[in-house]
């Protein structure tokens, strides 16, 4: 088993080859605004240190969010483009699930990441990272006040959420790595994967105008 899999609903392009077991090889940049520029030359570099070619992959992973809709098509597309040409098969895997299963939580808890606008996007998990509802999008102060936070969406809201609820060691963003260990996990034991379609929880800030008024005299 070879798995490419990549995610851009966050501010972190990663980028990850699974084989199975572990992690072959990994590239994540944080830069919010050039998802387009820096996928394909992670996944190239990943490829390189993996001594891979696209044609030896069995799968080709992309997070689905959610996510700000420009940077979250980047990865979609990206995935559906490489694996036509490579003819493998496509799946998505929930960002958020894929932040979760790196957490190493012993409790039940919240994964969280910034949906901008002052929100955050948001998911429940169970101490193993199964998660149990969601994802949602709302306010820092509406989170369930009960359980613990991780992710980026807690760090940037730690004074809104409560003080001590925030995991300071937990990771900020998502891995490449967790989201194709997810993947194959579920290769493996035959179980239904999602097609990589994003997962949108409002509408983009981008608007197609209207008709114009009609100006009278």
């Amino acid at each position: 088993m070879l798995v490419l899999a990549f995610d851009t609903a966050t501010p972190a392009v990663t980028a990850a080859i699974y084989d199975g077991a572990r992690v072959l090889a990994e590239s994540t940049t944080i830069d919010a605004r050039r998802h387009g520029e820096l996928l394909i030359p992670a996944v190239q570099a990943v490829l390189r240190e993996a001594g891979a070619t696209p044609r030896e992959l069995t799968a080709i992973v992309a997070g689905t969010g959610p996510g700000p809709y420009t940077g979250l098509r980047v990865g979609l597309a990206t995935a559906q483009a490489l694996a036509a040409a490579a003819q493998v098969p496509a799946y998505g895997v929930g960002t958020l699930d894929a932040l979760a299963h790196a957490a190493g939580m012993s409790r039940p808890f919240i994964a969280a990441t910034d949906a901008r606008r002052k929100e955050v996007f948001w998911a429940r998990y169970a101490a193993d990272g199964t998660r149990e509802a969601g994802p949602f999008v709302d306010r820092p102060h509406d989170l369930p006040a009960e359980l613990p936070v991780i992710g980026a969406g807690g760090l940037m809201y730690a004074e809104i959420i409560g003080p001590g609820r925030v995991v300071q060691d937990a990771p900020e963003h998502p891995s490449a790595g967790a989201l194709a260990a997810i993947a194959a996990a579920r290769i493996t034991a035959g179980a239904e994967l999602d097609p990589p379609l994003p997962i949108y929880l409002r509408r983009p800030d981008a608007q197609v105008p209207g008709a114009p008024k009609r100006v009278t005299a």
